[in-house]
């Protein structure tokens, strides 16, 4: 397999070969980030194909300084964002504002706890807006300010939404550690 360095150029002369070299290299890595911006695996892929065509389209704007990586994942995440907002002028009935806030004592969760799996599954049957916002916080380590700039949300949006998230996420993970505990012990 080429270099990083070949593929890039084999991109930008539009060269089909390093095109799918590049996708074959990164498309399981960004599928996986995608699939935690998403509602499904298939929002996921259209994601994914979509974040691919803008990387083709706009890898002249690369300048080679920092990481082509975290180019590539700027622009996955970014498409993510867009998605959100169409799916989200989709879903303008959903008002995530009217969730009762629980009131959690400061537990305190040890993700050896759980699988790697148990807890992407359980970020990911956050609620839309919820998930969003913590894969951005959490995870990619976005800044409120940063994450209502691309949101086109306030700060206290945000905020808000990040410790519902985080609320929401403590709950489901303390009924999976019951429900493990059940388990192990009924063996």
């Amino acid at each position: 397999m080429p270099d990083l360095h070949e593929i890039i150029a084999g991109c930008r002369k539009m060269e089909k070969k390093a095109q799918r070299c590049l996708y074959d290299r990164y498309a399981a890595l960004f599928l996986g980030i995608a699939y935690r911006y998403s509602k499904s695996k298939e929002d996921a892929e259209d994601i994914l194909q979509d974040a691919f065509v803008k990387i083709l389209t706009r890898i002249d704007q690369y300048s080679e300084t920092g990481s082509f990586e975290g180019w590539m994942k700027k622009i996955l995440v970014n498409t993510a964002i867009s998605h959100y907002r169409v799916s989200q002028k989709h879903d303008y009935h959903k008002d995530f504002d009217n969730i009762v806030e629980t009131d959690i004592e400061d537990y305190e969760i040890d993700s050896n706890e759980f699988t790697r799996e148990e807890l992407l599954h359980s970020i990911n049957d956050l609620p839309q807006g919820f998930k969003i916002i913590f894969n951005l916080y959490a995870i990619e380590g976005y800044k409120h300010r940063e994450i209502a700039e691309m949101l086109e949300i306030n700060i206290g949006t945000s905020k808000s939404q990040y410790s519902r998230a985080r609320a929401y996420l403590q709950l489901r993970l303390i009924e999976l550690k019951k429900e493990n505990k059940l388990i192990k012990d009924e063996q």
